[in-house]
Parts: structure tokens; sequence; C-alpha cells
């Protein structure tokens, strides 16, 4: 049996209005989109894995220097870019990610590399680094992901003395994929530069099975972006997963549920991509807008407002 083959893409949530947006950038976002979107979708079209396409949708949107993940990745307190990235097989739900890594070009490559060659599900910091020179990852210098944008962004959070949410004007700048090959398997993966100017070493839900990523060929494929601590807190993905899989909510109910309604009652603002089983999509969103884009057999778009 051939399933539907889907995949849904984002680059990030949060307060994205019309007014602020000229029309060259909007352009610039949305081709960038489209180039992920391609990245995969080819993938699963030509036959091959979900685990493939996601990995190769990422790492297009972390090539992209618009999005907050890989180069154009946010500056912590120290003025380094420290990354978090997760990827999951929802075939076995096997699960690898990586968080507070300098130097990366591809951070999603590497998450997937610590769940196939580690024998483990989270590497953070230095030992991640050490790992992944191990498996032969190049490191690239801290200019690869300067962008005057993020430099900037640094610069007023130190002034004013805060942690942002990638952009001033609160933006969740995370990057993910959520899709289904035609063998029926899912896959999730996601990737973010996290908090402007944060401190402490500090670990949103991107990297985290269950939080911001997840896959399950039971049920759904989920990749997360909003106020890391609330989705850690009320453990997104899997919740939606299980709201599937437990209460037998279709995949819009139990987005819906979680995004419009559990999230919104603590203040966890942001949205996510997820994939059914059958190839079905959502995207939902509770904040001014999302980068978000999705491909299908009868799907195929790319968007940023509440339209």
């Amino acid at each position: 049996m051939t399933h539907n083959i889907s995949i849904a893409i984002h680059g990030g949530a949060g307060t994205i209005l019309r007014s602020t947006m000229t029309p060259a950038l909007q352009l610039q976002y949305e081709n960038g989109l489209q180039d992920a979107l391609h990245a995969g979708y080819s993938i699963l079209a030509a036959g091959g894995s979900s685990l493939d396409a996601v990995a190769a949708a990422v790492a297009s949107l972390e090539d992209f220097a618009l999005f907050n993940a890989g180069k154009g990745a946010v500056f912590n307190s120290a003025g380094k870019h420290e990354m978090d990235a997760a990827i999951m097989n929802g075939k076995t739900l096997e699960a690898g990610g990586v968080c507070g890594v300098n130097g990366i070009k591809n951070p999603v490559r590497l998450a997937r590399a610590v769940m196939e060659h580690s024998g483990h599900v989270l590497l953070a910091g230095m030992g991640a680094e050490d790992f992944a020179r191990l498996q032969g990852f190049e490191f690239e210098p801290d200019s690869y992901f300067y962008t005057e944008q993020r430099y900037k962004q640094w610069q007023e959070a130190l002034l004013e003395g805060k942690v942002q949410l990638d952009h001033s004007d609160k933006k969740f700048g995370t990057v993910g994929a959520a899709a289904l090959d035609k063998d029926g398997n899912l896959a999730a993966a996601t990737s973010t530069g996290g908090m402007t100017n944060k401190k402490y070493g500090r670990i949103g839900d991107s990297p985290i099975p269950g939080a911001g990523t997840y896959a399950n060929n039971k049920t759904c494929a989920i990749s997360c972006t909003g106020h890391g601590e609330l989705f850690i807190r009320s453990v997104v993905a899997y919740d939606i997963s299980c709201l599937i899989e437990y209460k037998g909510l279709s995949l819009h109910d139990a987005c819906k549920l979680v995004v419009y309604d559990k999230l919104v009652k603590i203040g966890g603002e942001g949205g996510l991509v997820a994939v059914d089983n059958q190839g079905n999509v959502s995207m939902p969103f509770n904040s001014e807008g999302m980068y978000r884009a999705c491909r299908t057999k009868d799907r195929n778009e790319v968007k940023i407002y509440k339209d």
C-alpha cells in the first residue's frame, strides 16, 4: 500500500505583521520556505524516506539567513551562537538531539548522527561538538553565522538588558518539518538558535522529544515553534499525539485543543506543523503569524499571515 506523501514546514511564529513587512522581504521569506518545501517534497516524490525529507527541508531552512537556525542564528548574551536541534523517526520512535552547540553548519544533521550513531538521544555543548568531530562534521567560523540583523537585535537586547524572543517584536524563529512518506513512515525535525541574549545555557523545546519535536507512526509527526518554556511544560508535541492515540481525536481537533485552548490558558504563544499517518496536515498557531508551507497530493501552499 502506498500512502499519501505529505510534508509541512515552518520558519517560526510570532508577531508577524503585514504592516511591518516590505514586499521584497516577504518575497524573500516565501522563497526560503518554497526552497525548503521543494527540498523535502522532492525526496518524498522520488520514493525517499520521511526522515531524509525532514532533514533536507530543515537543513535548507538552516542555510537561509532570515530564519533563526543555523546561518542567521541569534546571539546569546556572550555574543555566540548556541544552537539546538532534534529529529525523530516515527517508525522506531528513535530520536536524536543536540543543544547549545557552536559552529555546526546544520545542527539537524548532527541531531540525526546522534540518533543513528551515538547510542544516546540528547547531547549538549562541548560534548556534542566532540561527537561532531568524531563523526567528521566540519565546523564553520562565527562569521558564517553572523548577520547584521541578528547583531542589531543583540545590541538592542543588551541595552535593554533582556532576553528577546528572536526579534524585538516577539517572533519565535525556530524552523522545522514534519512528513509522511509512501511507506507510511512519519518523521519530524526542528532546529533553532534560541532566544536573543539568552544566558546560562538556556535550552528551549526544540531539541526535546515530546516537547518541540515528536513522531509516531501510530499518530502523527509534529514540529513546534513558540515560547519554548511553555511548550516544554505542556509537552505539546506528545500531548497532540496522545489525544489522537488515546482519545481518538482527529489531527485537526487535537492540534486545535492544544494550540488554541491548553497553551493559551498558560500564556503559551506560538504554533506548530503536523502531519498524521493518513497524510493530513495541520498548521495551527495562536500568534499573529507563522512562516509556514505544506505540500500534499491536493495542497501546495506557502503562507505567513492568519488569512
